[in-house]
């Protein structure tokens, strides 16, 4: 486990150790899922508890933009909303957030997906998604903001866009250019199993494009599920079986307690 500052190392994560011979602007774009999350107005309560629900914007590739702007950073995403008010209302709130929304679409022919989601009293979070199909799963590589995709020092993604086409076929098409512009590439799996077939697709879909990323953020849950049950907090587990030869750095997020680093240098 890394004990050493991560400042310092973030700071050398240049474009240039990339060979790269272009300076680019410091920009994340972020490309995947935006969705309205409701969750229950009182807490620890499973969904058929709930008593009511209020609405929030959601979608992990989509937070990571938002956060990034309001650490003052430059962001951009990349997605499909209905073109519904749930959608104009998720764009809207980039743009309020100072997130660039142009690579944003508008679905006539879906709507934006919807996510009921709590953490009961026992611990256990429950969801129940809304996307049969929606306007995320949709996104055709032909809408795909090829020029924004090129200007990112860091192309930041998830997997649950590479469930279903044609959206999956998009985001590789996306990461191929990401990485021929000389972007980092950025890779949170943000494991939801409902979402998938199953749980053997699931694993197999995240690991497809493991070894293609420089950065990975992963949960203690999902080094359990990846590597079919191994002790999460074994870093042995986790250099042997997640750390790939051209991975800069992994982030093992632990809740409360923060989270701990991997890179070649530190682990």
């Amino acid at each position: 486990m890394a004990e050493h500052p991560i400042s310092g190392f973030l700071s050398r994560l240049s474009m240039k150790e990339r060979g790269g011979s272009v300076e680019k602007s410091p920009l994340v774009v972020c490309f995947g899922e935006m969705l309205i999350d409701f969750v229950p107005t009182v807490s620890g309560v499973s969904l058929a508890e709930a008593p009511s629900f209020k609405k929030a914007a959601g979608g992990a590739p989509a937070n990571v933009a938002v956060c990034v702007a309001k650490l003052e950073g430059s962001s951009a995403f990349i997605g499909k909303v209905g073109k519904d008010e749930f959608g104009h209302m998720l764009s809207d709130m980039l743009e309020e957030n100072k997130v660039d929304n142009s690579g944003v679409r508008f679905d006539t022919d879906a709507r934006t997906a919807l996510a009921f989601i709590t953490l009961r009293e026992d611990g256990e979070r429950e969801f129940m998604f809304f996307r049969h199909p929606s306007a995320d799963m949709r996104l055709q590589e032909s809408e795909l903001d090829v020029n924004l995709v090129k200007k990112a020092t860091i192309f930041h993604y998830g997997s649950i866009s590479l469930i279903e086409e044609p959206c999956k076929s998009t985001q590789l098409a996306a990461m191929r250019i990401a990485k021929k512009s000389g972007s980092l590439l950025s890779y949170d799996p943000n494991l939801r199993l409902p979402l998938w077939p199953s749980e053997d697709a699931a694993r197999k879909g995240i690991m497809n494009v493991w070894d293609q990323a420089d950065i990975i953020k992963i949960s203690e849950e999902e080094i359990s599920f990846l590597t079919e049950g191994s002790n999460p907090n074994d870093d042995s587990v986790v250099l042997n079986k997640l750390f790939h030869p051209n991975l800069r750095l992994l982030l093992v997020s632990e809740g409360k307690e923060g989270c701990r680093y991997y890179t070649k240098v530190y682990s």
